[in-house]
């Protein structure tokens, strides 16, 4: 039987870690198909993934044997099953766009994810998600009584037993609580007018301005909104010949891109966080 792991690891710089932890792997007749590696030097810290592959270990007794070297390093570590598939759940509002961009990436294997059910707070997007015979669960946000409807989101997303769950442009803010329990597993995306074009339709807001790039951040969801890790970025260049929809079109397209580039980076664990930055192994 062979294994197939990835080793994550966050500790203290100091000399001999990369030595230390190779040694140990092919001391366990374990290959290192991938390294990355990066050392902090302002932090002093240092980070590092393995992908490994391994015919001799299962995942419990690679953990014990690796025990005494991350207690030796001090070592913020785990390890993670690379051949299972981790359970995406999407939520949503009315907006398709980065919807439809992830369920066709999921179904032409771009994304190596199970999606065992799409949220969302309006029922609009129900026959898209249907069309790839996903759950389309309807979870409409009672202005006066929003903890009713985020506490039957917090159900289901326990029910289809998700790892993660990504805001592809869900227009509600979730409650701290749920920022808390789900922390570095909730990926949102916003478009890069925030804060100078906050509101209703920021696009219309930046072509009175006359903007000259619009752009787009995904980060992970914290409690104060929007300022969450950030995974990834991008920008579009305009000029004074796009119009209102061409910003509009063209601000799309680098939301979708940029998601689906964030989620796939988290899914092949490519994304440590360490206080509220991350280091990206793209």
């Amino acid at each position: 039987m062979s294994y197939k792991y990835r080793l994550i690891v966050s500790c203290p710089d100091r000399v001999g870690i990369v030595a230390r932890v190779s040694s140990f792997i092919a001391s366990q007749q374990g290959s290192i198909v991938e390294a990355n590696q990066h050392s902090d030097l302002e932090a002093g810290r240092f980070f590092m993934r393995y992908d490994i592959q391994s015919g001799a270990m299962s995942a419990a007794a690679f953990s014990a044997a690796f025990g005494p070297i991350a207690e030796e390093f001090s070592m913020t570590w785990r390890l993670s099953d690379a051949s299972r598939r981790q359970r995406v759940a999407i939520m949503v509002s009315r907006d398709s766009h980065c919807l439809v961009d992830l369920l066709y990436r999921w179904s032409a294997g771009e994304l190596d994810c199970d999606i065992p059910c799409v949220i969302s707070n309006h029922e609009d997007l129900r026959e898209i998600v249907g069309w790839y015979g996903i759950p389309f669960h309807h979870v409409p946000v009672d202005a006066q009584d929003k903890l009713a409807a985020f506490a039957e989101v917090e159900r289901l997303i326990d029910t289809a037993e998700a790892h993660c769950v990504v805001l592809a442009r869900y227009m509600q803010i979730l409650p701290p609580a749920l920022c808390q329990r789900y922390a570095g597993r909730v990926i949102n995306i916003h478009h890069s007018f925030l804060p100078s074009f906050a509101g209703a339709k920021p696009y219309h807001q930046a072509f009175e301005r006359g903007v000259k790039l619009i752009g787009a951040t995904c980060h992970y969801v914290t409690e104060e909104l929007d300022a969450g890790p950030i995974i990834e970025q991008d920008i579009q260049r305009v000029s004074h010949c796009h119009g209102t929809q061409d910003l509009v079109r063209l601000g799309r397209d680098v939301e979708k891109a940029v998601l689906a580039r964030g989620l796939r980076w988290h899914l092949q664990d490519r994304v440590l966080i360490h206080g509220n930055k991350t280091v990206v192994f793209s």
